[in-house]
């Protein structure tokens, strides 16, 4: 593996959403530069992780292809990203999990390396992303033993991951306000704008 691998860490691709942005389309397995974006987000994270996850709610059998397992949310109704994030940790034998959406295509090695030591850091609080005053949650780094926190806040009836990992300590991660890695590729029109220029 490459020196870079991220020891103990698993990583975790979040694509469970309705993809309701995209017409309903499930945007892990949307064409973008002539492949599917989960595919991208694979070919960065595959060398650097002895365990990759992708939590989903439907086409298992086509991510099984670029994962070690595939989960689903315990609850049937497209909860949101938290729900894939339980589901994930509750799998997870790492002591982080690293968690991505799946329509995150231009993330590349050096992005999850510096998220990954900035847990090492400080390795009992989660790591987040913020660039400039917005905070990207879905960029994170979960000490996987806090599982049963985050459970008990679903149980509360919590759903927003950012409030969950603000209220676990998460620390920021500061990346510059225009950092093309982060971008969000869940609409057509921003596919479109990314379709050009330098791949990751």
């Amino acid at each position: 593996m490459s020196p870079a691998t991220l020891a103990h860490c698993s990583i975790l691709l979040l694509a469970g959403g309705q993809g309701s942005r995209m017409g309903g389309q499930d945007k892990g397995l949307v064409t973008w530069r002539g492949k599917p974006m989960v595919a991208w987000i694979h070919q960065v994270a595959r060398p650097l992780t002895d365990e990759l996850l992708i939590s989903c709610n439907r086409n298992q059998d086509r991510y099984t292809r670029f994962a070690d397992r595939v989960v689903s949310d315990a609850e049937p109704g497209f909860l949101g990203p938290l729900a894939g994030i339980r589901a994930g940790l509750a799998a997870s034998t790492g002591r982080w999990t690293l968690v991505l959406p799946c329509d995150a295509p231009r993330v590349d090695e050096a992005l999850l390396v510096q998220m990954y030591e900035a847990a090492r850091a400080d390795p009992d609080r989660p790591v987040m992303i913020r660039q400039g005053d917005r905070w990207q949650p879905l960029f994170c780094v979960i000490p996987t033993q806090l599982a049963c926190q985050l459970e008990a806040a679903w149980q509360a009836g919590e759903r927003s991951n950012y409030r969950v990992l603000e209220r676990l300590g998460a620390r920021a991660l500061n990346l510059e306000p225009y950092d093309q890695r982060l971008a969000n590729l869940n609409t057509p029109e921003i596919m479109a704008q990314h379709a050009s220029g330098p791949g990751t």
